[in-house]
């Protein structure tokens, strides 16, 4: 072990999943702090944690302190915020390399609806699931998340019981969420092989929203704070106008944000224009249902018009580069949303919940979309994935470290983590490419992740049940594909398996 790695073993006196009493004054070579406005990196500095909150941050701290730790070669950063967070098992890994969504489970055939759909998890399965996923955030210096699940595999939503367990999750490791279980008034059939219908039953998506409504007053505020509510209907194509205004309505009633995918895909552009004649952002604009408190992923299919809009409306969009290049797609572009004044937040929506990947691949993809490096700063994404999504929701005291905000705070080893040189800090993070560097994890004062251990969850033994799962799900997706063909067919290996040849 190396010198820089032993003075972060000062975390190891403090009890894991708990507040340290007293001031403790953490001290590194690099801190991304928060001054007038903006990030600015303090060499050699010491940031002081009281409570659930940030009482200090610069040069040596004058004051008391109950303990003071030394982190040597570390950078300390405020924690990242995920704005659409896995809370399932990956699906999405499963759309890599493997053909058109209706050949391959992720769009109903007409013979599984007809035969009922039904929940491919048991309720322990899904409530384990959130907490297998909130810990693989915790681990990628994720301190606040708005999780996201697949419906492909449920009955037709999710459920108040799951998220209701999911606030328990968040709540007993440690991580700072905002939740709303996902609604909708229809989804597509494949009634032929590339033929896609969309169905639906309006009075199961407003008792959807109803429940999702309900959640929210009782659960705002729960945990100390950490868990907070949001509305979340599903994929702009499965809403009808009715859903939506009633949505929008609770929404402003309420303060809550709104997180829908929308301008995320082909399938989704050819629906809405069949249905409404326009995009989804021109529809819902024409229908004055775009505002502040809402936050639209992913962006990657929206036209010039629906960016303006985006613009005009205070519209956050929920960036999340990873998952798109896998498949070839990228956000045209972050730059030009900057510059348009569109806000801009992060997302990882995949497995891994790696926000530096993320980081990483929006910046190579912002670049190469315009031409050249002048197309996206190392600081604009980095921004995005702190204060972004902080102002997405509204939290002043989120996403910086300055006094008065919130103690989230995320510590990563350069030490350790091979980045030899450094020129600067937050460069070598990002061009690193990889949250495995995440040492620590303090959210709203607690330590919730130390050295990939999370408070109260074994996450190496949670491994393998999450594998057995996802295998177990797998195995079904033949009751759900057109013309049922075999898992081997739809999911054949990167090289033939040498024992089946």
């Amino acid at each position: 072990m190396n010198p820089d790695r032993q003075t972060a073993t000062g975390l190891a006196d403090l009890a894991l999943g708990t507040r340290p009493q007293g001031r403790t004054a953490l001290s590194a070579r690099w801190i991304v702090a928060h001054a007038d406005g903006r990030h600015r990196l303090l060499r050699d500095g010491e940031i002081v944690i009281e409570g659930s909150d940030v009482l200090y941050v610069g040069p040596r701290f004058p004051g008391e302190v109950a303990r003071r730790i030394e982190l040597g070669d570390m950078l300390v950063s405020p924690g990242f915020v995920d704005l659409d967070a896995l809370s399932d098992l990956d699906t999405t890994l499963l759309t890599v390399d493997y053909g058109p969504g209706w050949a391959t489970g992720r769009v109903w055939p007409r013979s599984y609806v007809d035969r009922g759909p039904y929940e491919m998890y048991s309720p322990d399965e899904l409530a384990f699931q959130k907490r297998y996923a909130f810990g693989q955030l915790l681990r990628n210096g994720i301190t606040t998340a708005l999780p996201i699940a697949s419906l492909f595999y449920r009955e037709w939503a999710e459920t108040v019981a799951e998220f209701d367990a999911a606030a328990m999750a968040a709540g007993e490791l440690g991580l700072r969420v905002w939740l709303g279980p996902a609604y909708r008034a229809g989804g597509m059939v494949c009634e032929a092989p590339g033929v896609l219908e969309p169905v639906f039953d309006e009075a199961r998506g407003l008792k959807g929203l109803d429940e999702a409504i309900a959640f929210a007053k009782r659960i705002s505020g729960k945990h100390e704070g950490l868990v907070q509510a949001m509305l979340a209907p599903d994929r702009v194509e499965t809403c009808t106008l009715p859903l939506l205004q009633r949505t929008m309505a609770a929404s402003a009633e309420m303060g809550l944000p709104v997180r829908l995918h929308m301008a995320q895909g082909k399938m989704e552009r050819r629906t809405v224009q069949r249905l409404h004649g326009t995009t989804a952002p021109q529809w819902l604009a024409r229908h004055g249902l775009l505002h502040d408190r809402l936050i639209a992923p992913h962006a990657v299919e929206a036209e010039p018009e629906d960016l303006d809009l985006y613009a005009r409306h205070g519209v956050t969009i929920a960036h999340c580069p990873l998952v798109y290049a896998r498949g070839g797609e990228l956000l045209r572009s972050f730059r030009r949303c900057r510059d348009l004044g569109i806000r801009i937040g992060m997302g990882t929506d995949t497995a891994p919940p790696d926000m530096v990947l993320n980081m990483a691949v929006a910046l190579m993809m912002g670049r190469l979309a315009e031409g050249d490096e002048q197309g996206l700063s190392t600081s604009e994404v980095f921004d995005a994935a702190t204060i972004g999504g902080a102002d997405a929701l509204g939290r002043s005291d989120l996403g910086r470290l300055q006094a008065g905000s919130k103690a989230d705070v995320a510590i990563f080893d350069l030490g350790d983590g091979g980045f030899a040189p450094t020129v600067d800090p937050v460069q070598s993070l990002v061009f690193g490419a990889t949250g495995r560097v995440t040492r620590a994890v303090f959210v709203d004062g607690r330590l919730s992740m130390r050295e990939g251990e999370v408070a109260g969850f074994d996450m190496r033994a949670a491994r393998s049940q999450a594998q057995r799962q996802f295998e177990g799900l797998v195995a079904k997706y033949p009751e759900r594909t057109w013309g049922h063909p075999a898992v081997k067919d739809m999911f054949p290996p990167t090289y033939p398996l040498a024992d089946e040849e």
